[in-house]
């Protein structure tokens, strides 16, 4: 017969598939097998009806063969197979598809049987290894076999030959290797089946492989004792090496909490448990069946640019994409898990996912799952939920964070900070409810740890009135509560800001009379500090001791610190200064000290002056402009 032209669609359609639609070249074996998988759905349906068909459903099979030496690949089933017409119709048209046309003919919304190709490309991928491919089809209820060729865009010819039984080969001759591509890797069996089990181990027909495996033999050699000696052997068996169902499939009933784990390990090579496991089976507008996973702890490179974030995304079965990132949002990144559903809308490749309205309706309700879990872990298993915050708490920071905001509502109740007064991780909505009746804000002090924060002059008034603090030590934490401004209606404040909301009214004007009598001692200590210092200040705040360090304007101590920690790239080498004010305790004998001396001994108040800075600094767990200086101070007022 008569070589046959693809048409001019078809060849461009071709040669952009090849080379543009399909970035993973494993992925040819994946279609060839969905298609197989197709057309045994196909006979099987119609052997529900049809007493002619003589194959029992445990009879369907598919095989996959290697021939090393030919190089080639072949991938046979013994599903409807097509006629020469029916060749003609779904191999010389690209993108006609003949799964497609068979579900609009036929009701199989009632049984279980799933058509998986829907747009008729698949077929084309094997050309991505294939130099030549060749497939010999028997059409159910006929006696005639049909082979169709071709080697590419050039065209392709269909002669009759002889085939026994029902069913299709695609026979893949593979090109040659290159300086860009090894072929000759795909006839390793072990490579070959491990692609098999990564795209289509739950395929619902088994599929047959030879795997080469070793037992322990007797030889004819004897030992010294006369008994024969024994030696490994290598040896072929043909066996089924696809799971078929999937344990998300599979009824909750019927799978326990310990095999939805070790599917985990295993799955996404995890020594640990993971914090929970979340199942979903869904039906409605969009159908679908998800089995996802909080992991207990970060990966090492979780907070890397190497770190792959998304679930696995699979279409009956067929694993359509390994890492699905828009099922997930970013702040749940650490998600690991599948997702599987048969109304995805697949683009003319499997791997191109449009982004359409099944997948939002997939993502918002995977969104709603995962925070119900993590709120059932805060309230009733908080050993594991803390453990899974100290790996990902960072996480659902950024989540607030990155989207300025407006995030928060979503996230702000699976946040935790230490409490003072707990001595452990607390909600902002524990927090709130142990409030007294009386407190209005929602306390916290920045620091680097909770030792430092315990001894922080500024929070004793807030202590004094029995209230509790939370302590931030992440550097982002103190812009994240600011952006969030507020919790359950009460403000956020922080200890170090200069109106605590405690003093009354009386108190107050005290202090603003202290203030003004000590408006020239102030301006000195400023002065003498020589611009270490924005000003100088009588604490409204300080109890027992006798010196803190503050800021005034919008750049704090710790905003300071972050931003100096920076890269210079990022920080644009410009040093981003907080305003310092020095406070002082009037109640104080220090403040009485710097006060005597300034009336008498303006050097001995300078170095005063210094001390108390020196002090402050300390107390702020920031470090000594010079501490050789400072020492030398200390020794030179002792003596």
């Amino acid at each position: 017969m008569a070589k046959k032209q693809f048409k001019a669609e078809s060849k461009r359609l071709m040669d952009l598939m090849v080379n543009s639609i399909y970035t993973n070249r494993e992925i040819f074996l994946r279609e060839i097998i969905s298609n197989a998988s197709d057309a045994i759905d196909k006979l099987c349906y119609l052997s529900l009806t049809d007493d002619k068909v003589g194959l029992r459903r445990e009879d369907f099979r598919i095989d996959v063969k290697i021939d090393k030496d030919a190089r080639k690949i072949t991938v046979s089933d013994n599903g409807i197979g097509m006629t020469a017409q029916e060749m003609e119709q779904n191999l010389g048209v690209i993108a006609k598809s003949g799964s497609l046309q068979f579900k609009k003919e036929n009701d199989m919304s009632k049984e279980d049987i799933d058509i998986i190709g829907q747009f008729g490309v698949g077929f084309y991928s094997a050309f991505m290894v294939a130099a030549k491919v060749t497939v010999i089809s028997r059409a159910y209820g006929s006696e005639e076999a049909n082979m169709w060729v071709s080697s590419g865009a050039d065209g392709y010819t269909i002669t009759p030959c002889e085939k026994d039984g029902v069913g299709t080969d695609v026979i893949m001759e593979l090109k040659e290797d290159g300086e860009e591509a090894d072929y000759s890797e795909f006839l390793d069996n072990n490579y070959l089946s491990s692609i098999v089990k990564k795209y289509s181990d739950y395929v619902r027909w088994p599929i047959y492989m030879d795997v080469t495996k070793s037992r322990y033999v007797e030889t004819e050699e004897l030992n010294a004792d006369g008994t024969k000696k024994k030696q490994w052997e290598d040896y072929t068996e043909n066996e089924v090496i696809n799971s078929r169902v999937p344990i998300w499939q599979r009824p909750k009933s019927e799978v326990s909490n310990e095999e939805c784990i070790n599917f985990y390990k295993e799955k996404f090579y995890d020594m640990e448990d993971p914090a929970a496991v979340i199942r979903v089976s869904a039906e409605g507008t969009v159908s679908y069946k998800a089995m996802l996973f909080i992991p207990s702890h970060a990966p090492a490179n979780y907070y890397s640019k190497d770190y792959q974030a998304g679930v696995q995304l699979y279409s009956s079965g067929v694993m359509i994409m390994e890492h699905c990132d828009a099922v997930l949002p970013d702040y749940f990144r650490f998600v690991r898990g599948v997702v599987d559903s048969p109304d995805l809308s697949l683009n003319i490749s499997r791997e191109i996912l449009q982004h359409d309205r099944q997948l939002k309706i997939i993502a918002t309700n995977v969104e709603k799952k995962i925070k119900q879990e993590l709120e059932r872990l805060i309230q009733n298993d908080r050993e594991k939920y803390e453990k899974f915050y100290s790996a990902f708490g960072l996480q659902l920071k950024y989540g607030i964070l990155n989207a300025y905001g407006s995030n928060k509502e979503q996230l702000q109740d699976l946040l935790m900070f230490y409490s003072a007064d707990k001595e452990k991780p607390v909600t902002f909505k524990e927090y709130t409810q142990a409030m007294p009746e009386e407190q209005k804000y929602i306390y916290y002090a920045v620091g680097e740890s909770v030792k430092m924060l315990g001894e922080l002059p500024q929070a004793e008034p807030v202590r004094k009135k029995g209230y509790d603090i939370l302590y931030l030590l992440d550097d982002t934490d103190e812009f994240l509560v600011k952006m969030l401004g507020e919790y359950d209606g009460k403000q956020f404040i922080s200890v170090s800001a200069e109106d605590l909301g405690l003093e009354t009214q009386e108190e107050k004007e005290t202090a603003e009379k202290v203030e003004t009598e000590s408006r020239e001692l102030l301006d000195f200590v400023k002065e003498a500090l020589e611009g270490k210092i924005a000003a100088a200040k009588i604490s409204h705040k300080l109890v027992s001791r006798p010196v803190c360090l503050t800021t005034q304007g919008s750049i704090t101590l710790e905003m300071e610190r972050y931003f100096a920690s920076l890269p210079e790239a990022v920080s644009g080498g410009v040093p981003m200064k907080a305003e310092r004010v020095l406070e002082l305790n009037p109640a104080h004998p220090v403040f009485k000290a710097l006060k005597a001396a300034y009336e008498t001994d303006r050097e001995r108040a300078k170095d005063y002056a210094e001390l108390l800075y020196g002090q402050s600094l300390l107390a702020a767990g920031l470090p000594l402009e010079n501490p050789g200086e400072f020492s030398e101070l200390v020794c030179k007022l002792m003596v």
